[in-house]
């Protein structure tokens, strides 16, 4: 082997030189990418969380049906199944049998049977019922819908509840609802908390001896009475948009309290650092030190704590709804339909009514899961 083989760098170390160089040279977004996209839990949660949110965007297309439409005939109806196959035999077009309900003479109960005699086809993107996009756009364009010849037809994806509303159209209508208060609760909270907490953690003094006692006394309170108390209190006259905004400011200003400690926290200990010092002799205004330079240095702190307290808003939200001091009918939320659940009669008769609790768990666990994603690639050279 010559001399100027055995000098010559190896493919593998060069690749590795060139890693390391493009590390040092990229830009704080596409490190934080770098180390997110690692997190397998944290991609899946965001896809999910997305696909939630285009359907909360989008829920007059995707519901088959208004959330308000009733059906005597199919009260507590079960969820009817998609088929391919129809006496043996694949079809590629998805359909759905008809049911028929009799009631029990002895129990008064609604049995309902599957009428195979009886086939829908699914259409997609097929007229129904008008409705209007955002309470703008009229049209009767939906998602999916069937071939209702007879008129006796009917696609209860996630089955109906007492009084025969279909369960999966108030589903994604309450998504609207549930998903955009975490968001705006959120967006509240948050202004609230890092302009407290970053001023009185600036300038320190009597303000903030008196911000931290108010936020002492908020946290002490139990979070439940206090959430019932402040709703209750909520004129019964408002109509349903009021009271939405009402339940997101309370929530927002019970929820400030944590950040502002998390942020009060980081500015005692950044302020003294030598960076704030040289954009104080450099002319730079309190207000720009605090939003263009102390702020960003705890960014990792600020991401985890919002998609943490998304799924707690969320969570505020459908206790309020559940226990009927939060969102009222006929607005739909995934709290007034969990008022269903209250009755144990009908959950064990019927328990596909217990179906917004779990959207619910799998929206709070996939929040948690981009949280901890977000939270470990703010800091990317974290090993």
């Amino acid at each position: 082997m010559s001399n100027d083989q055995s000098l010559s760098p190896k493919p593998q170390s060069v690749k590795i030189e060139l890693a390391q160089d493009s590390i040092f040279v990229a830009s704080q977004w596409k490190l934080m990418w770098w180390k997110f996209r690692k997190h397998k839990p944290a991609i899946a949660g965001g896809i999910i969380i997305f696909l939630m949110y285009l359907i909360a965007l989008f829920c007059e297309v995707l519901a088959p049906y208004s959330p308000t439409e009733f059906n005597k005939r199919y009260m507590l109806a079960p969820p009817q199944r998609i088929r391919f196959v129809d006496q043996g035999r694949f079809q590629l077009r998805p359909f759905v049998y008809g049911i028929e309900g009799k009631r029990d003479p002895q129990t008064t109960r609604m049995i309902y049977t599957t009428d195979f005699g009886r086939k829908y086809p699914i259409r997609f993107f097929t007229h129904g019922i008008p409705y209007k996009l955002w309470g703008v756009f009229p049209s009767d364009i939906h998602l999916i819908g069937i071939d209702n010849v007879d008129g006796r037809g009917t696609l209860y994806l996630m089955g109906t509840d007492r009084m025969g509303r279909d369960m999966f159209s108030r589903l994604v209508y309450g998504a609207r609802i549930s998903m955009s208060i975490g968001l705006m609760g959120v967006a509240l909270s948050f202004v609230l908390g890092i302009v407290i907490g970053g001023f009185t953690g600036y300038y320190g003094g009597i303000a903030d001896m008196l911000v931290q006692r108010v936020i002492e006394f908020i946290r002490a309170m139990p979070s439940i009475p206090l959430w019932m108390s402040l709703s209750a209190a909520l004129p019964v006259e408002w109509p349903s948009v009021r009271v939405y905004f009402g339940i997101t400011i309370i929530l927002s200003l019970i929820g400030w309290t944590g950040l502002a400690r998390v942020v009060r926290s980081q500015f005692l200990a950044l302020r003294e650092e030598d960076f704030v010092m040289a954009a104080q002799l450099a002319g730079a205004s309190e207000a720009r030190i605090v939003f263009r330079h102390l702020v960003p240095a705890f960014l990792s702190h600020i991401i985890a704590s919002i998609t943490l307290s998304i799924p707690g808003m969320i969570l505020s939200e459908t206790s309020l709804s559940f226990l009927g001091l939060g969102i009222r009918p006929p607005a739909i939320s995934w709290g007034v339909l969990l008022q269903e659940a209250q009755n144990l009669q009908a959950v064990a008769m019927a328990p596909w009514v217990l179906s917004p609790a779990l959207f619910v768990v799998i929206v709070v666990l996939c929040f948690n899961f981009l949280g901890d994603g977000l939270r470990d690639a703010a800091d990317p050279y974290s090993r």
